[in-house]
């Protein structure tokens, strides 16, 4: 049994390992192969490219060929001879998640979807502020953080959630950030899907999904969670505010991500 972890924007395959591997391992064993791939120009994966190589399913179509290398390497079978594979994806990593889905990229038969943050709109208003940060990084490289401090973006963010806007500020100081701010500035353009009914048509397919949002975050809106869910015909668990205290909604992802898995093996 394989499961893939898919990580954010300006993330890399550690966030997903770190946050979810404990809950994977508790609920299917710790023989399950999990793969954490890391997306185009983040973590390992050191090529920037063009901006059209952000396309979403560009991206999504990476990934896929990550995980099939990956599990080659591991010794395994090809994902369409084995058992179909559990996805799940936090925020840009739910959206890819979906494309794997949707575009039949892999054989999957359970997905989550962690703070969902794509729709069906190119550059929504929560997502404005990765393209400002990206700018401020190719004009200004890491020292820009100042700058963006000042900006009534940043400002109206952080007065919403103190622990969204630190989030936002990490930007600056991941690795190779000012290279790789095409990323920022390009990602938010795309759409994970076209309309509600393309969600809805998962389930048809023997796909089972569950969704995670969590109130006040102003990048992941909550009421997204909700549309993503009723769309997908999915449960839908509600995490609280990460200003509200990290480790108590860490554990309460955990939890969730573990029980849903153990029922649907059921």
């Amino acid at each position: 049994m394989t499961t893939v972890l898919l990580h954010g924007l300006g993330a890399d395959r550690r966030q997903p390992l770190d946050l979810l591997t404990p809950a994977v391992h508790a609920a299917v064993g710790a023989d399950e192969l999990i793969v954490a791939p890391d997306v185009r120009a983040h973590g390992g994966f050191l090529t920037v490219g063009e901006p059209a190589d952000f396309d979403i399913d560009r991206l999504a179509a990476e990934v896929a060929q990550s995980v099939r290398e990956t599990i080659s390497e591991a010794g395994g079978p090809p994902p369409e001879a084995s058992a179909p594979l559990t996805v799940i994806g936090i925020s840009l990593g739910a959206a890819l998640a979906l494309r794997l889905a949707l575009d039949e990229l892999l054989p999957i038969e359970r997905l989550i979807f962690v703070r969902p943050s794509f729709d069906d709109r190119p550059m929504p208003e929560h997502l404005r502020v990765f393209p400002v940060i990206g700018q401020i990084l190719a004009d200004a490289g890491p020292a820009g953080i100042e700058e963006f401090r000042e900006r009534a973006i940043f400002q109206r963010i952080v007065s919403e959630s103190p622990t969204g806007g630190r989030a936002l500020l990490a930007q600056f100081t991941t690795p190779d950030a000012a290279r790789r701010a095409m990323r920022l500035v390009e990602i938010p353009r795309n759409r994970a899907f076209t309309a509600d009914a393309e969600l809805g048509g998962l389930a048809g397919r023997g796909i089972r999904s569950l969704v995670i949002g969590a109130r006040r975050d102003p990048v992941h809106p909550y009421p997204l969670a909700e549309r993503w869910a009723a769309a997908l015909d999915a449960p839908l668990v509600e995490l609280p505010a990460r200003d509200d205290g990290l480790p108590a909604q860490t554990a309460l992802l955990r939890e969730g991500v573990a029980r849903w898995l153990q029922h649907t093996r059921a």
